[in-house]
């Protein structure tokens, strides 16, 4: 492990406890009451009695992260303006009762700033940071300075015998769904097609492409676009000649393509994960477009839906619902879940100075925010935790700009709202800022998110509420084989338990291997029994390929 990686670590697991006793301390010094400014717009509830309601100590039995790309205070704001008014508030986001703010820089890889803050950083780096509790470099999924893995909280929870899940409006291969499933040195490492997988690739030792790393993580819920990726075909591999499709079927994925396919789905595990890939690229926004020109704010203009928008049935807010549902359904040893959930194109409506883009899709985040609060209110054991990767550049200002693109939006208060990008030119991306962004939280452990924290504390924020075991490789190491006899030429079944702590493992009977995925801690694979002439008795070997444990037996054969 990584020094940068231990201290952040260390702080991030110091760290639970101490939010909730800061904000304790807040109520009940009547700082909270002292400081409650009332909006004469909106009629405000006893603010005091909802902190003090809303500090609740952990452990948790479920998680729900929700992140909104680019999602900065300005993006939140401009929504809130535009869709419910200056003084209204977004039912969602704004419903969390404990909030703060958290820093997201990353972290240079090479030359003399190596290991200093880069200030401005991008999805990878900062979805990796609350993934895995470590600072690491622009562009880099789940891995360290060096390039190594780092294990990532859905890894953890699965290990630790809980269910998973990964959805979002992106590209399930794009930077922050891919943090939680994959470890790549380059993001944009999609597929076997990739030319950017470099020694990633399965094809030169690698791990794989962040698509064929997704299929071995084995979630039991992913819900999301990119299915370009996934008809691609191995180059390498056991599944070497099969598209990724292909692959997905022979291991037990449920495959869906459509809403139809979607509510055909009544249960999601490890024996039948569900991949639904609703798109081949990304999601079709909730708005159409709006073009930001020089000057352009000197026109108002309202929003409009787009009419290539998917159907309810595959909108944030269901397929959240959706995913709920799935892995809430008591299964096997019912130890809960983590879900992460994105509304990815606030960002990239963001890039491309589109203000009711990024509008559309903050509301689509909020409208999932809902589902999950609905849920974690229901229920008094699952925590929600409501962020972003980094902060992005739209800003609202006072009048037209002089030389920077802009809009302007009659909102719903029938005022003029007049909305800046200013990084970049015509036809250019809008850069991230480096500012800190909010994180908002309910539910057990919530607390521990109320102040000032950096994004690397999330990872021991959750796993901490949680409570699990960090040291996954330890999970394995009570498996074993069961020794059994079989006939010449008979086909063999090899089981094996006690994997919990590996996502595959690596099976040889005598000269014949072969890789099987892990399925709740447990192994099954066939071989051919050899000639009894020729062979007695064949040793069995099976390793776990994330925990190095090895285990043995022998099989008799018998004419």
């Amino acid at each position: 492990m990584s020094s940068t990686r231990k201290k952040s670590r260390a702080r991030a697991l110091a760290f639970i406890g101490v939010g909730a006793l800061a904000a304790a301390t807040l109520v009940s010094t009547g700082a909270v009451a002292a400081g409650i400014v009332t909006n004469p717009h909106r009629i405000e509830g006893d603010q005091t009695s909802a902190v003090k309601q809303a500090i609740v100590s952990g452990p948790a039995k479920n998680v729900i992260l929700l992140i909104g790309d680019g999602m900065g205070d300005s993006e939140i704001t401009v929504a809130r303006n535009y869709q419910y008014g200056a003084a209204g508030e977004l039912p969602g986001i704004d419903a969390l009762p404990l909030t703060g703010s958290y820093t997201t820089y990353s972290i240079y890889k090479d030359g003399p700033q190596r290991g200093l803050p880069d200030y401005v950083p991008d999805s990878a780096a900062t979805g990796s940071a609350w993934a895995t509790g470590s600072k690491t470099y622009d562009n880099a999924i789940s891995v360290d300075i060096d390039g190594q893995p780092l294990p990532t909280i859905l890894e953890i929870a699965k290990a630790n015998g809980m269910a998973t899940g990964d959805v979002s409006t992106a590209e399930i291969q794009d930077a922050t769904p891919a943090v939680q499933v994959a470890h790549v040195d380059a993001r944009s490492c999609y597929g076997p097609d990739s030319a950017t997988c470099g020694d990633d690739a399965l094809a030169a030792g690698g791990l794989g492409s962040i698509s064929e790393q997704l299929l071995n993580t084995r979630p039991d819920v992913v819900l999301g676009g990119g299915l370009a990726s996934f008809q691609q075909t191995a180059k390498a591999g056991q599944w070497n000649g099969k598209t990724l499709l292909d692959q997905a079927a022979d291991r037990g994925y449920q495959v869906v393509t459509d809403a139809a396919g979607l509510a055909s789905v009544s249960a999601a595990n490890q024996s039948k994960p569900v991949l639904g890939l609703f798109t081949g690229g990304n999601f079709p926004t909730r708005y159409a477009a709006t073009t930001a020109t020089v000057g352009g704010a000197d026109t108002p203009t309202t929003c409009t839906e787009n009419p290539d928008r998917l159907p309810k049935e595959l909108s944030l807010a269901s397929l959240t619902s959706k995913a709920i549902d799935l892995l809430s359904a008591k299964q096997k040893g019912d130890k809960g879940f983590f879900l992460q959930v994105e509304g990815a194109s606030i960002d990239k409506r963001d890039h491309s100075a589109d203000a009711c883009g990024q509008i559309g899709e903050t509301i689509d985040l909020d409208e999932a925010v809902q589902v999950a609060l609905a849920y974690a209110k229901q229920k008094g054991d699952t925590l929600v935790l409501v962020t972003a990767d980094h902060a992005h550049t739209s800003q609202i200002v006072d009048s037209t700009p002089p030389t920077s693109l802009s809009t302007a939006l009659t909102t719903v208060d029938g005022s003029v709202m007049k909305i800046s990008y200013g990084t970049a030119a015509a036809g250019g991306s809008q850069q991230h800022t480096g500012s800190q962004v909010r994180i908002a939280g309910f539910g057990p452990g919530a607390a521990n998110i109320v102040g000032l924290t950096d994004q690397t504390d999330t990872f021991g924020t959750i796993t901490g509420t949680l409570g699990l075991n960090l040291e996954t490789a330890a999970l394995s190491k009570g498996a074993k084989l069961k020794p059994g006899v079989s006939g010449s030429g008979d086909v063999v079944t090899i089981t094996g338990t006690g994997f919990s702590g590996d996502r595959q493992v690596s099976v040889a009977f005598g000269s014949q291997t072969q890789v099987v995925d892990v399925v709740d801690g447990s192994i099954s694979a066939s071989f051919t029994a050899p000639d009894a002439k020729l062979v007695k008795v064949v040793t069995v070997t099976a390793k776990g390929q994330q925990s190095a444990v090895t285990a043995k037996t022998v099989y008799a054969v018998h004419k």
